[in-house]
C-alpha cells in the first residue's frame, strides 16, 4: 500500500489571542483600501516578515514571479556561503578575472563593478564584499566561472541549490541577475532567502552592514539606502533593470526584534528607499512577539497504521513564536497538516507534517512538526483491524469517485 495516497489528515486547532476589535490587519483589501493600522505601501510586490520566527506581517502580491535584477546576487553570495561552510572553499582561493567577466561585468560594461583587472586573480574573500557592498557584476561572474566554469552552469547550480533551500519557484540563469527573459524569482522567496542568510550564516551576514569597500585604490559607498535611514538596519542588497524597476531587500534590527522587509517594483530609487524604510518602521510600531505553544508542547496527534497504538503526538522543534499587534487582539487559526495515517514503526524525533497558521485568510506561519515518541508494530490482530478499516475507507472512496 502506497501510503502518499491517503487523503491529507487535518487536525484543527483555534488559537485565540484577544478577540477585541481594531486588530492590526496584515494584507492590503482587494479593493486596494488600505484597512485599519494597514502601511499605505504601493509598492506592486511587497513583504515583511518578522525573522526569528518566519511569520508574515505583510504581504501584496508577493507570490507573482518576476525579474529579480541584482537581487539574484543573494543567491550567488548564499552559494558562496554554503560551499565555504561545506568545506569545499576557503576565503583565500584565488579566481582568476576572465575577458569574459571583464567586457560584460567590469569597466567595460559600465555597470555596477569592482573594477577587477584583466587576468588578475582576486580572493573569494575580496569577491564576496564587492558583490555585497558594490553589487560588483564582475565579480559575480568571477565566482560563477571559478565555481562552475560558465554563467549558464553555475546558474543551474543556483537553482538546484535554492530548492534545497525552500525556494519552490524562483529560477537563476545567471550569477548577478542581468536581464534574462529565463530569470525570475518571487517577493516571498527573496524574504525567504534574506532570512536564510541572516539565520544560517551570522559570521558573514555582518559583511551587508558595512558601509564601503575599497579595491585598488577605488573606495565606493554600500548601496543600500536603509543603513543610513533606518536605526539597526544591516543589510541587505538593492537591485534596478529596466525590465525589473527599482526593489529592494531590506533588514533591521530593534530591541532583539528582527524584521526582514521586500519591495519590488518601483519607479525610482527614491521610492524604493521610502518604501523600504516605511514597511520597516511599520512593522517595529505594531507589532510585537508571543509564544503560541512552549517548546515540547504537545500541538496535536497523528493517526499510526498498524502501530501498537493509534496515535503518535506531535511537537515543533521548538516555542512557536508568532508576531500579534499591539495595539489589539486578534483571532488565529492553526491546523496540523500532515499525510496520514503513517505506516509503523514510528521512531521518536520522525519529521510529520507541519503546523500551518492563518491570520484572516493568509497564511502566516509554517512550523515543522516531529513525533515526539516512538511507536512498534501492533500485534496481529490489531494490524488485522487496521487492514480492515483501510479496505472499508478505499472502498468508500472507490464508490465516491463513481458518484
Amino acid at each position: 500500500m502506497d501510503y502518499r495516497r491517503f487523503p491529507a489528515a487535518l487536525l484543527m486547532v483555534l488559537v485565540v489571542i484577544g478577540l477585541c476589535c481594531g486588530g492590526a490587519q496584515a494584507q492590503r483589501s482587494m479593493t486596494g483600501v488600505v484597512k485599519k493600522d494597514e502601511p499605505n505601501i504601493t509598492a506592486p510586490h511587497a513583504i515583511l516578515l518578522d525573522a526569528e520566527s518566519g511569520s508574515v506581517l505583510y504581504e501584496h502580491a508577493p507570490d507573482v514571479l518576476i525579474y529579480p535584477a541584482s537581487l539574484a546576487k543573494l543567491m550567488t553570495v548564499e552559494y558562496v556561503f554554503h560551499e565555504i561552510k561545506e568545506g569545499r572553499l576557503k576565503l583565500t582561493d584565488e579566481f582568476e578575472v576572465s575577458e569574459n567577466a571583464w567586457r560584460k561585468g567590469g569597466a567595460p560594461s559600465h555597470s555596477s563593478t569592482m573594477f577587477a583587472a584583466l587576468h588578475s586573480k582576486v580572493s573569494v574573500d575580496d569577491l564576496l564584499h564587492a558583490v555585497i557592498i558594490q553589487s560588483a557584476n564582475d565579480a559575480c561572474i568571477v565566482l560563477a566561472e571559478g565555481l562552475a566554469g560558465s554563467e549558464a552552469a553555475f546558474g543551474n547550480k543556483l537553482t538546484k541549490r535554492a530548492r534545497e533551500i525552500g525556494l519552490e519557484k524562483s529560477v537563476f540563469t545567471n550569477s548577478n541577475g542581468l536581464p534574462d527573459p529565463n530569470e525570475k524569482v518571487t517577493t516571498r522567496e527573496l524574504a525567504i532567502l534574506a532570512r536564510h542568510i541572516i539565520l544560517d550564516y551570522p559570521e558573514f551576514y555582518k559583511i551587508f552592514g558595512q558601509t564601503e569597500f575599497t579595491w585598488n585604490k577605488i573606495r565606493q559607498q554600500n548601496r543600500n539606502p536603509l543603513l543610513a535611514s533606518v536605526t539597526g538596519a544591516d543589510g541587505l542588497k538593492t537591485g534596478f533593470t529596466k525590465e525589473a524597476g527599482y526593489g529592494l531587500v531590506g533588514s533591521a534590527v530593534q530591541d532583539g526584534l528582527r524584521l526582514i522587509a521586500v519591495v519590488n517594483g518601483l519607479k525610482t530609487a527614491k521610492d524604493r528607499a521610502e518604501e523600504g524604510k516605511k514597511l520597516l518602521e511599520w512593522g517595529f510600531r505594531t507589532f510585537q512577539t508571543r509564544i503560541l505553544f512552549a517548546e515540547g508542547e504537545t500541538l496535536g496527534y497523528a493517526k499510526v497504521f498498524r502501530g501498537d497504538r493509534g496515535s503518535v503526538p506531535l511537537v515543533a522543534p521548538g516555542a512557536v513564536r508568532i508576531m500579534v499587534p499591539k495595539s489589539g487582539g486578534e483571532k488565529l487559526i492553526a491546523r496540523v497538516v500532515y499525510s496520514g495515517p503513517i505506516p509503523a514503526p514510528v521512531r521518536a524525533g520522525q519529521p510529520v507534517g507541519a503546523l500551518k497558521v492563518w491570520r484572516d485568510n493568509n497564511l502566516v506561519l509554517e512550523v515543522p512538526l516531529k513525533t515526539s515518541e516512538s511507536v512498534g508494530r501492533g500485534n496481529l490482530s490489531q494490524r488485522a483491524l487496521d487492514g480492515v478499516s483501510e479496505l472499508v475507507i478505499n472502498l468508500f472512496r472507490a464508490g465516491a469517485q463513481r458518484l
